[in-house]
Order: structure tokens, then sequence, then C-alpha cells
């Protein structure tokens, strides 16, 4: 019987170290765990305060009418599909470029009659000026008496004063039939369009609004702890949702009162728009109030930190011990400060310039091979 079940369990034995074998040769072929890393570093500003700035025009107007009657037409744009369509929201239009305009045949009439009564006036007026001259004359030689003269002299005034009413009531005309034209008054975007062809418009109807975007302010209100630490033509770095990076702007307006109902001083950014990234209405973010720390303090990045699994309550990080993919996983406890930004303060475990894991953490463990991504 044992001769008969030895080679049974030989077979056995070489079966279990082979599976052994093949096992251990999958571990050394599995490949170090990718990783990315970061620097100890020391902090020396403290936090700063967080502020929500909305975005707007640097100028915006409302265009009004001022001439009254039916709109004749309204600025002809060609749209994306090739058609032309009424200059819209959105269209981008250069200082000078009519809108819209208001039927001119009254006003013409109307000029074309203060051309008329101009023309009268002034031959009026030469008529008086030959009359005057003439009485002039006669009465050097005393052929003319002292009432006839006056009378030439009052004509002469009367004329006079005719032409300067006939020349105002021309500028006056002439300025109406061009009030009949709706120009831009800069070059901007049409925010808004409120009138059509065939719009009885009148003084003070609003037709366009219109936007310079060239430049953009963000505004944002800040307490009056904060008024003093904040200058004109300070620099501030803004953030957006829509644009990416840092956004650079400057101080351009602090009020001098706080908001009635807010109790907060309004505070305006301009920022540089000419590849036009900000539109009305974005939202940005900026940080202000940073100041100097009394002495250094130890940081790593918040996605360092890890719960230790040796201290229910503490913490740790993963220190990247070597180079390469020789580079060793370390778990080292830590003791946590105050966090500053993306950054926690640490009082004890790691030193500035070590090097520890942020990204796949969570997925090591301590003596883990690991590779440092670049």
């Amino acid at each position: 019987m044992t001769r008969t079940n030895a080679p049974w369990g030989l077979i056995g034995l070489l079966s279990l170290s082979g599976l052994m074998a093949c096992t251990a040769a999958k571990s050394a072929a599995t490949p170090p765990l990718p990783v990315r890393t970061a620097k100890v570093q020391s902090i020396s500003v403290g936090n700063p305060l967080k502020y929500s700035a909305s975005i707007i025009p640097y100028t915006q107007v409302e265009l009004a009418f001022k001439s009254n009657g039916y709109l004749e037409r309204i600025l002809q744009v060609r749209s994306a599909d090739g058609r032309m369509r009424n200059v819209d929201e959105g269209d981008f239009v250069t200082r000078g470029t009519v809108l819209a305009v208001v039927q001119q045949q009254d006003y013409k009439d109307k000029l074309q009659q203060a051309e008329a009564q101009l023309s009268r006036s002034e031959a009026e007026h030469q008529k008086a000026k030959l009359s005057y001259d003439r009485t002039t004359a006669l009465y050097s030689t005393k052929s003319a008496t002292k009432p006839d003269m006056d009378s030439a002299q009052a004509q002469l005034d009367s004329t006079t004063a005719s032409v300067s009413t006939a020349k105002a009531q021309l500028s006056e005309a002439q300025v109406a039939l061009g009030y009949c034209q709706l120009r831009a008054p800069f070059n901007g975007w049409i925010v808004k369009r409120t009138v059509d062809a065939g719009s009885l418009v009148g003084p003070a109807t609003n037709g366009f609004t219109i936007a310079d975007l060239r430049t953009v302010k963000a505004v944002f209100g800040i307490p009056d702890t904060m008024v003093s630490k904040i200058k004109r033509g300070q620099t501030v770095q803004l953030t957006t949702d829509a644009v990416p990076g840092p956004i650079s702007g400057r101080v351009s307006a602090i009020s001098t009162s706080a908001d009635a109902k807010s109790r907060v001083y309004s505070v305006e950014v301009s920022i540089a728009n000419e590849a036009n990234k900000f539109k009305a209405g974005m939202i940005a973010t900026l940080e202000l109030g940073a100041e100097a720390l009394a002495s250094p303090v130890t940081g790593v990045p918040l996605d360092a930190v890890i719960h230790d699994p040796q201290r229910p309550d503490g913490f740790a990080v993963m220190v990247a011990e070597g180079q390469g993919d020789s580079t060793i996983a370390r778990l080292r406890p830590v003791e946590l400060g105050k966090p500053y930004g993306n950054m926690v303060a640490v009082t004890s475990g790691v030193a500035v310039n070590e090097t520890v894991i942020t990204t796949g953490v969570s997925l090591i463990k301590n003596g883990d091979v690991v590779r440092q991504l670049p």
C-alpha cells in the first residue's frame, strides 16, 4: 500500500511546489504602482480670505431715441446661415454704426422750411442793410431826418434778429433730422434690443443696450475690517470656472461708504478682456488678506494625509523613499496643525523637502514599491 500511494504523494508535493513557484513569479512580475508626489513645504503666509465677485461690463449704456416716429429700419447683419437679419443680442458693432432709423420725411420737410425761412430772413436783412446805408448817407448830408435814421436802424436790428432766429431754427431742424439715426457710441456688444421695424418710438424710448467688454470689472464687497488692507492700483489674482488659469486684475475703485443693507464696501477690479473671454454675469473668486506668519511652519498637501491604521484617531502620510522604480512607500505618523489653503501644517513626523505621496496614497500600504509619475 505504501509503494502504491508514494508516487501520488510525490506528485502532490511537486504540484504544490510548482504552484508556489508560479505565484512567486507572478508576484515578482507585478509592476510598481504609479503615484504622484509632492515636496513637504515651508509655509510663511497665513490663510487669505476668499471673496466671490461678479463680472460686469466696464461700460454699459441704454441707447434712447430723441425723435418721434415709426422705425423705418433696423441694422441688418448676416447670420451664421448666410441670411440677413436684424442686429440682435450678442452682435458686435463699431462706434458710429447706425443701429436704427426713424422715418425722416417729416424732419426733412421741417429742415426745408427752416432753410426757406433763413433765406427770407437773409433777403429782408439785406434789404434793410441797403436802406440803412442809404439813409445814413442822406442823414450825413442833412437830406434825411433823425426819425428816418432811427427807423432804418430799427429795421436793420429787426432783420438781424430774424436771421439769427432762422439760423437757430435751421440748426435745430438739422439736429432733429440727425437724431432720426440711432448710432453706437462706442465699439461694443449688443446686450439687448427692444424695438423692431415699424415700432413707434419717442423721446426716452430705449432701443438698445450696448456694453463695452474690452475691459470688464469684477465687483465684490468687503467688510470694514478689510478696507485698510486693499488699495487702489493694487494687483490681485482671480480665478473663474469658465476661464482656466489665474487672472490678473487691478483694483480700480473702492466705495467710500458701506451699502445700507449689507454693510459692506464695494470694490471694483478692472480686468483686460481683449480676447473677449469674460462675459457679463460670470462669477470670479479672489483671495485677499494673506499675511506673513510670525514664524514659518512645515506643511504637506491635504491630499497626502490619511488615517493612521495603527492609531484610530491619528493621521499619517506615505513618504516616498528612494528614486525611480525602487521607490519604497513608508508610513509616517504625523501631528497636524492648522490648514492653509490646500496645505495643512504638520507639527511633527516629516521635514521640509521630504517627498510625500499625494495621488494613489489610499491604494498602497507600508513597504510597497511605487513608481513616481512626472
